[in-house]
Formats: C-alpha cells, sequence, structure tokens
C-alpha cells in the first residue's frame, strides 16, 4: 500500500504558479532587492548576493531578456558602470511569485 496517496491527493497549492525564472536565487534576490529601491548597481548587487561576476551577470541576462529588469549603463571616473531597475513587467511577475511561494507555504503541514 502506498501511504504518500492516502493523505495527499494532488501536489500542494501554489506550486504551479511558481515563476521557474524567479527560483533561482540570485535572480529571485535580484528581484526581491530591487522591489525595494529605484536602481542598483552591478557591483553592490554581486556584494549583496555574494555572486561571481560571471554567474550574476548570466543571471541578469536571463532578467533582462524576460523583461523583468532594465540596466543603464554609464562611466563613473572613466569605468563603467552598470545600474539595473525593476521593470512594471518585474514587478507584476515578482508579485505573482510571492504570493505563489505564500501559498505554498500555507499549504504546507509543518
Amino acid at each position: 500500500m502506498d501511504r504518500s496517496t492516502n493523505s495527499i491527493n494532488h501536489a500542494p497549492g501554489g506550486l504551479d504558479q511558481l515563476d521557474a525564472l524567479l527560483q533561482h536565487r540570485a535572480r529571485l534576490g535580484t528581484m526581491v532587492l530591487l522591489s525595494a529601491i529605484d536602481e542598483i548597481t552591478f557591483s553592490t548587487l554581486r556584494g549583496l548576493l555574494k555572486e561571481t561576476d560571471g554567474n550574476l551577470g548570466a543571471q541578469l541576462r536571463k532578467l533582462e531578456e524576460a523583461e523583468y529588469i532594465a540596466v543603464k549603463k554609464e562611466f563613473q571616473d572613466r569605468k563603467p558602470v552598470s545600474w539595473y531597475s525593476l521593470t512594471p513587467v518585474g514587478r507584476r511577475a515578482l508579485k505573482r511569485h510571492l504570493a505563489a511561494m505564500e501559498t505554498v507555504v500555507r499549504s504546507a503541514g509543518v
């Protein structure tokens, strides 16, 4: 007898509504940080998220391609600086993802 089917007949609510793009730590962290401020530099993000340049760059590119974030590049003291901000599309996606996470947490039997 399969005891797992006796008490659970379906997947926890909210799992199907999680945004696959936001299930990566660096991408979710970036989105959460940007939701509280107007913009942030690459180097600040890298330090806060404790990511390597290469990994963070790849994750930010995925968020850019999904139009969840926007980037503005400029020079400060002859050095390139990239500023990232959350787009309206990204803000809506983050709200949906966090609401789905809340549903998942509430459905957990712990």
